[in-house]
Parts: structure tokens; C-alpha cells; sequence
């Protein structure tokens, strides 16, 4: 604490030492009156004064906190203000039949509200909803509680013995009430907040059993201000301005133990009592034969009035239970929907790994004898061949290239990994592929025409992967080229509305019949793997493939990538080397 803080506490101690000095040597005098009454409103400043820092650094939910219970102090300092008011300003004792009792009875009210607010646990919003409600209508239930018992005695038909007798009732069973609050707050808490609730605990049941002694005097007349029956009242009061200055309670704990559920049963079921004890009391107000008859029909009246809020209350409760009961089943709902796709990935990736290594296994075994075979085809394409030879020898190359090529779709479908992505030139990667497809297309004797727009926008991917598919589709071309007898295959891009367009297009075949046109339909492949392998890249590129083919026979494949607007700082351009200008290729 600041230096500050430690001469406040030491002010407040030295009063409370004169007070009890005086207590303990002055006799019953107007002037012992007038010093006790000031003291304890002095104590209740100090207080109240205590807690508004609190209330100044904190926010949300604390501060709402802090200033229910500064409220609170506030109201018990305003009844002593009337209490002195009364003793020490008119010189009189205070009535009997005193209005201002109602504020000592409510003084209490929104300490026990900050309660409910339960600021030692993480805030949980359906909880704080339905839990303000059910508390509001307890609250609610205590006041209804008050203006049945002690309202009537007061404006109805006077009578001092019976309103003393049920005031002290009251106001007894609603301190107990708040201190079996106060102790479940201080078991269900942990460190700086289970102190401040220990001191609060510590300084109530004080100021209760006091109270309940000094109204045990009062009856007795025994009681006057400044007496020995006050030195525990005002020792509670000082107590006030510890609490405030030493605690540094500041936000919920986070090892707090979780007793939402409990808490919320409980307040429900004593709103739900509160509810039903309304009856009970109509028909004790119609039976109590002692009471007058104006005071039946006042307590008749009033349990009417009561049971009509507290019955909207319950319903707007209600509503908000099916609210969160709807939500929670649509959020069980979208759990289980996406636990089920949760499974079926977990099946899909335990599949896709056998594949994995089983294709791992495969590929060792066959990429030794398909090297063998494309080395040899390319040296029997160097050797002298005749006329009707050197077609065959090149077809073999073209099968076992295509062979290579549906290996890898088989590596590409096992290994289902997201590659990282970076501006891609797609000119670039169709440029490479064609170079690269070049053994293929000159050994069947087939023309590569290409038509590459320089303006054309770059696409965001990984090159080797689009690669892969521009190399997979001039394959397939190449290889429905070599079997319905066409020479021409035009590899061109274009953009197109925010994406760059790469077109493969063969050339009318003699041989091949017309089915008909095609626009723009989803791809029939020739080669299903090696085709599906491409569009499920595309697809992760947010791309799309497309096949047409025409009436004469000639086929177009159209592949189309959104194109990228600007790249990040630090991403890479592809690396894919650019082999050669944009050239016809005989």
C-alpha cells in the first residue's frame, strides 16, 4: 500500500480507539449521541471513499462490481445521515413507525446483486443472462417479501409492535440470506479474491450479530447511541475502509474452480421456490384472522401484483432457455456434421498413406526398367531404320513416356500435400513443357504450333505442379494426335476477365467421326488418371479444365488460373527456366 493508504488506516483507527473510549467512560448524553452518530458517518464515507478507486481501475463486469457494493455502502451511509439527522440536527429520537427503514433494508440488495455478478469466475454469457434474471427475480421476491410484512403495519393500520416485530424479521432472514451468499463465495474462491470475500464474510457477520443484539437491547430499552452495543456495529463499519485499501482483487482467477453449473442450478431453484411461495402467502394473508381485514386485502392485493411480474419474469426466462437450447442443438448439430467429416478425412489420409507407400514401393520397381526402355527406344530412333520402322520405334518412346507420366499422376494422387505458391508465369511453363514434350512430338512427326500473349498476367501457384498438368495435357493431346492420324497440335494463352487462359488444341482429323459440339463441358478424359491428377490440381488452385470438342473432330483442352494482383513482399518468382521464344515448331 502507498504511504497514503496507511495514514487513512491510521486515522480510522484512531477514531475507532476515541470511540470506544467514549463508549467505554462517557454516560448516556446528547453530546455521546451526537460523537457516536458522526463517527459511524464518518466511518461509512470513509468506506465508500475506499472503494472507488476500485471502481475508477477497473472495467466492464468488475467495475459494475465495485460499484454495487460502493451503492451498497452508499445507502447504509444515507440511513445513518437520517439517523443523525434526526438525533443530533432535530434532538429527537427517530419515530418508530421511520420510513427511512426501507434503505437499511435495501442497503443490502446490491451487495447481494455484485454477488450474482460472481466476478472470482470467468464470465460466462448464457450463464450471466439466465443468472441476472433468476437473481432479479429473488431480489424482486425479498422486496414483495418486505412490503407484505412491514408496509402494511406502517400506512394500512399502524401498529408499532408488530411492524418492529416483522422488520426485525425481514431484515434478519435477509442478512442471513446474504452472509450464506458471502461464504459460498469465499469456498468456491481462490487467493486475492478469496480474501476480499473472507473480510467481507468477516466484517457482515459482525454488523449482523450486532445489529441483532442492539434491536434485542432496543426492546428492552436498554439501547442508546454511543453505547457498549455499538462498539462492534462501528468496529464492522471501520472494517469497511481495510476491505477497500488492501485488496487487489482485480480480475477473475484463473484457476477459479468451475462451479457454473452448480451456481446456476441453485439460483434457479430458489427463483423457482420464490415463484411458488407467492401462493402460500396469498392464502396465509386470507386465513390470518388476527390481522385486520384492510390488511389482508393490502397483502392479498400486493401477492397479485407480485405473482403477475414475477410471472412475466418467468416467461422471459423461459424464452431465453429455448433460445440456448435451439442454439446448443444447432451447434450439436454442426459438431456432429463436422465430426463425421472429420472421420471420413482421417479414413480418406490413413487410404491415401497405404497408397503412398504403396506406390513408393511400385515406383522404385518400375522407373529401373522404364529408364531402360526409353534409353533404348532413343538409341533404336538413332540407328538406321526404314521408312516403316522409325514410326514404330517412335511410338514406342511415346508409350513408355506416357508410362513415366502416369507414375507420376500416381505420386502426385498418393502424396495430396499443399505445395508453397508463389507469382507463376504461366507463358513460361507452357514454353517448358513443350520443350520438354519435344522428344514425343518429333519422333511422331506432329507440328507444335504456340501463340503466347507477352502482356499475359501471372497466376499464384507452385510451378511444379502446373507444370506437371501443362506437361500431362500435351501428352494426352500428343498421344490422340498419334492414334487418329492428326499433325498439328497449338499450345496458345490468353487472359480473360481476371484469369490467364492456357489452350491446347488439336487439329481436324480426317479420321475422326463428328459427335457433335461441346462447349465449355467438364472433362472427359482419354486418360482418366493422368486428367483427374490435373483437374484435382486445378482445383486447388481454384482453377478450372475444360474440354471441347468439335464437330470435325478437333479436341481443346482449356485450362483457366485466377491471376494473382499483386505478390507478397517475399514471395519467389518460379523458377522454371524460359528455354526458347515463342516459335512454330515443324
Amino acid at each position: 500500500m502507498r504511504k497514503r493508504s496507511y495514514l487513512w488506516l491510521a486515522a480510522v483507527a484512531g477514531c475507532l480507539a476515541a470511540f470506544v473510549l467514549a463508549a467505554l467512560v462517557l454516560p448516556r448524553s446528547f453530546h455521546l449521541t451526537a460523537f457516536s452518530d458522526i463517527v459511524q458517518c464518518f466511518f461509512l464515507v470513509s468506506g465508500a471513499a475506499a472503494f472507488v478507486p476500485l471502481v475508477l481501475r477497473s472495467e466492464g463486469r468488475m467495475r459494475l462490481f465495485w460499484s454495487l457494493i460502493t451503492l451498497g455502502i452508499s445507502l447504509w451511509l444515507f440511513y445513518q445521515l437520517l439517523w443523525t439527522y434526526y438525533e443530533v440536527i432535530l434532538r429527537v429520537d427517530v419515530p418508530d413507525l421511520f420510513a427511512g427503514d426501507i434503505i437499511l433494508f435495501l442497503h443490502i440488495v446490491p451487495l447481494m446483486a455484485a454477488l450474482a455478478l460472481r466476478p472470482h469466475v470467468p464470465r460466462d454469457q448464457y450463464a450471466a443472462r439466465v443468472g441476472r434474471l433468476d437473481f432479479a427475480l429473488l431480489l424482486l421476491w425479498w422486496f414483495y417479501l418486505y412490503v407484505l410484512l412491514v408496509i402494511p403495519w406502517q400506512y394500512v393500520v399502524a401498529d408499532v409492535g408488530a411492524y418492529n416485530r416483522d422488520l426485525n424479521a425481514v431484515y434478519v432472514s435477509e442478512e442471513i440470506a446474504f452472509l450464506v451468499s458471502l461464504l459460498a463465495c469465499w469456498i468456491t474462491s481462490k487467493g486475492e479474491w478469496r480474501n476480499l470475500f473472507a473480510s467481507l464474510f468477516g466484517m457482515s457477520f459482525c454488523y449482523a450479530s450486532s445489529s441483532t443484539v442492539a434491536n434485542w437491547a432496543i426492546a428492552r430499552k436498554l439501547y442508546y447511541s454511543g453505547s457498549l452495543y455499538d462498539i462492534p456495529m462501528v468496529a464492522s463499519m471501520a472494517w469497511l475502509t481495510w476491505i477497500g485499501l488492501r485488496t487487489k482483487a482485480a480480475k477473475p482467477a484463473a484457476d477459479a474452480r468451475e462451479v457454473s453449473t452448480l451456481y446456476g442450478v441453485w439460483v434457479a431453484r430458489c427463483s423457482m421456490i420464490a415463484v411458488f411461495s407467492l401462493p402460500l402467502f396469498a392464502a396465509w394473508a386470507l386465513s390470518d384472522s388476527l390481522a385486520p381485514s384492510r390488511v389482508r386485502a393490502f397483502r392479498l392485493a400486493l401477492t397479485l401484483v407480485a405473482a403477475f411480474f414475477m410471472g412475466v419474469m418467468v416467461f422471459l426466462r423461459q424464452h431465453l432457455l429455448d433460445r440456448e437450447l435451439i442454439r446448443l442443438l444447432n451447434h450439436s448439430r454442426e459438431s456432429f456434421d463436422n465430426l463425421k467429416r472429420l472421420q471420413a478425412q482421417i479414413l480418406q489420409s490413413e487410404k491415401l498413406a497405404s497408397i503412398g507407400q504403396l506406390v513408393g514401393g511400385a515406383t522404385h520397381e518400375l522407373n529401373n526398367p522404364i529408364t531402360a526402355m526409353l534409353g533404348y527406344s532413343d538409341m533404336l530412333l538413332s540407328t538406321p531404320l526404314t521408312a516403316e520402322q522409325r514410326p514404330l520405334a517412335a511410338k514406342i518412346g511415346q508409350y513408355v513416356r506416357r508410362t513415366t507420366s502416369l507414375v507420376a499422376s500416381l505420386i502426385s494422387v498418393a502424396r495430396q500435400a499443399p505445395a508453397p505458391k508463389s507469382p507463376v508465369d504461366l507463358n513460361t511453363l507452357a514454353r517448358t513443357a513443350v520443350k520438354l514434350a519435344q522428344p514425343q512430338w518429333a519422333a511422331l512427326e506432329i507440328e507444335v504450333r504456340t501463340q503466347f500473349d507477352p502482356a499475359l498476367p501471372k497466376v499464384w501457384g507452385d510451378s511444379n505442379q502446373l507444370l506437371h498438368v501443362c506437361l500431362q495435357l500435351i501428352a494426352n493431346c500428343l498421344h490422340v494426335l498419334s492414334e487418329r492420324g492428326g499433325r498439328v497440335l497449338t499450345v496458345s494463352t490468353q487472359p480473360q476477365a481476371g484469369t490467364s487462359v492456357l489452350l491446347i488444341a488439336t487439329e481436324p482429323m480426317s479420321s475422326t467421326p463428328a459427335v457433335g459440339t461441346q462447349q465449355s463441358s467438364p472433362v472427359d478424359p482419354e486418360d482418366g488418371l493422368g486428367l483427374s491428377t490435373c483437374q484435382g490440381i486445378l482445383q486447388e488452385h481454384c482453377g478450372q479444365l475444360s474440354r471441347e470438342r468439335r464437330e470435325d473432330g478437333a479436341i481443346l483442352l482449356r485450362v483457366e488460373l485466377p491471376v494473382t494482383e499483386s505478390a507478397p513482399a517475399k514471395a519467389k518468382e518460379s523458377t522454371v527456366p524460359v528455354l526458347w521464344q515463342s516459335q512454330p515448331y515443324a
